[in-house]
């Protein structure tokens, strides 16, 4: 058995005597291994199938062993075919991933009625927020590629090149490397631009004595790696430096404390209150991490009001950080996993201040 009929029979044990329509295309693939835009999964109590039309249907039939093929040309005559001879008189579906005109217009033409509950959703989330070994290696290799190419890049991080220059360098070597795609549109900005958590790339040129922040990561079959790494351009004033110290402390602290029990605010006020006690609140507005997988951005949150419980295979970043208004800020962000005493960091660039 395969991991992603592992997946699916899992699903089936949490949620007895019940069928789920799965119609998020990542989740979708999160149960077959197939990525398909215009795909369904149908999870009944005996069987599994993959509703898929014409464009995807030679390799879907090639690849996936978790469900049941069905290449359609009317998505509602298949499904309801399907109900019929598996005895779905009602069904689960993800409420957090269909529109409202959606919802209509599958009430109308399906024979069976869905439910509307969110089940399905929190019970696929809570499959989601804890990976699996093979979810640690497809994260661990995009993470090596985005390491590399940061290395590549390195060369270019010099006074007169622009920030769009670093960001589409980095991008090119990420896909050279392997990378289905960039994470998010990455973050490659400098000098007093650095003080915007979300800045982005243009093109700004770097001068002798900026600081560059760097929030990049790539995806590897689906799955996302997530780093920032600020660096300065030749030497740094005692006040980038101080900045940068209490950062990497808070960093450092919060990291500590991952593992299994610990709620994600606790960890979360580790390093702000390290922040404020410094000298420096109201400069850290953002929460301190975020969970990390298929979507860039999952649960759990790393914030101030998340009571969420760590536990062993959960993937986190941690990324306190301060900013300066227009004059400059500091990130620095590692994802990692939470292991049976602890955590193991996907990153292996150093985190000291690094003078370029």
């Amino acid at each position: 058995m395969n991991i992603y009929s592992e997946r699916i029979n899992l699903l089936k044990s949490k949620v007895k005597d019940n069928s789920f329509l799965i119609t998020n295309d990542k989740n979708i693939y999160y149960f077959t291994g197939l990525w398909d835009s215009n795909g369904y999964l149908l999870v009944t109590e005996n069987n599994a199938y993959l509703l898929v039309d014409f464009r995807y249907g030679e390799v879907a039939e090639k690849t996936v062993t978790s469900a049941n093929v069905i290449v359609f040309d009317n998505f509602f005559d298949a499904l309801n075919k399907l109900a019929k001879e598996n005895d779905i008189n009602s069904c689960y579906f993800e409420t957090n991933h269909m529109t409202v005109s959606q919802f209509k217009e599958f009430a109308e033409k399906l024979n069976f009625s869905l439910f509307d509950s969110n089940i399905l959703d929190n019970v696929i989330e809570e499959m989601r927020i804890i990976k699996d070994s093979e979810e640690y290696t497809l994260m661990k290799k995009a993470q090596e590629i985005t390491e590399q190419a940061y290395y590549n890049i390195i060369p270019l991080m010099k006074e007169g090149t622009s920030e769009r220059e670093v960001s589409v360098a980095l991008e090119h070597q990420m896909k050279l490397l392997g990378a289905d795609d960039i994470s998010f549109d990455l973050i490659t900005i400098t000098g007093e631009k650095t003080s915007l958590p979300h800045g982005m790339p243009s093109d700004k040129k770097i001068k002798t004595g900026d600081f560059f922040t760097l929030d990049i990561g790539a995806t590897y079959k689906g799955y996302h790696s997530d780093m920032t790494r600020t660096v300065c351009i030749c030497e740094p004033s005692e006040e980038m430096k101080k900045v940068y110290g209490i950062v990497l402390e808070a960093h450092n602290l919060a990291l500590a404390s991952v593992k299994p029990g610990v709620k994600c605010s606790e960890i979360d006020k580790i390093a702000r209150d390290y922040i404020y006690e410094n000298g420096y609140k109201g400069c850290f507005g953002h929460a301190t991490g975020h969970g990390v997988g298929l979507d860039i951005h999952e649960k759990p949150t790393v914030g101030p009001k998340c009571d969420t419980i760590l536990k062993q295979g959960m993937v986190i970043t941690i990324e306190p950080g301060i900013y300066l208004k227009d004059k400059f800020g500091v990130r620095i962000e590692d994802t990692v996993i939470v292991t049976e005493n602890g955590y193991k960091t996907f990153a292996t660039i150093p985190k000291e201040l690094t003078i370029i």
